[in-house]
């Protein structure tokens, strides 16, 4: 398995070998061994699997209670993957990495607990899994606003053509989310 630094420190992009030939391809999805050899976390909660179509942006979600780190990848489709430092004493606090994440290239990225997380479809359908270190808590979640000028993530859609849930609509701007110190 390859492994990439991103511009955030503490997050990674993972790319798997992929062996292809005339009757498709194989890969691992997940070998305990080298996610222990790279540093990441042994014990996992949890797998969630989400299906979105065109334009569907989830996030910025993170747990200020129970904090998640995430392991996600794309099963198929496509879809561009955000990171969010919300570490109030980082200094990257506010900063964002993104990487297109599809079901072609296998790539995974670790987001690790302190930066919150949001992503955006851009095929037609996507199926996105992901591995969380901590279970979902109700009361720890919290959301900021998929646009907030503070953070300028350069989603490659126009604001009208995006589709967000009610509750990923009335999240906080950064300026006054509740966040990790």
């Amino acid at each position: 398995m390859k492994v990439q630094e991103t511009s955030l420190p503490g997050v990674l992009l993972l790319t798997p070998a992929i062996y292809r030939d005339g009757r498709g391809a194989f890969f691992e999805t997940w070998n305990l061994r080298a996610i222990a050899e790279i540093g990441l976390p042994e014990t996992w909660v949890q797998d969630n699997f989400s299906v979105s179509n065109k334009n569907v942006l989830r996030g910025i979600h993170y747990q200020v209670m129970q904090p998640q780190g995430k392991l996600v990848r794309v099963v198929y489709g496509a879809a561009l993957d955000v990171a969010v430092d919300l570490r109030r004493g980082s200094p990257w606090f506010g900063r964002h990495v993104a990487v297109e994440l599809t079901g072609e290239n296998a790539e995974m990225l670790w987001i690790p607990p302190g930066f919150g997380h949001a992503f955006l479809a851009l095929s037609d359908k996507v199926g996105f899994a992901y591995k969380v270190t901590d279970y979902y808590s109700p009361a720890g979640e919290r959301t900021i606003v998929w646009n907030d000028p503070q953070l300028a993530i350069p989603w490659p859609v126009a604001s009208a053509d995006v589709l967000v849930s009610e509750k990923d609509s009335q999240g906080m701007m950064l300026a006054r989310a509740e966040v990790f110190p």
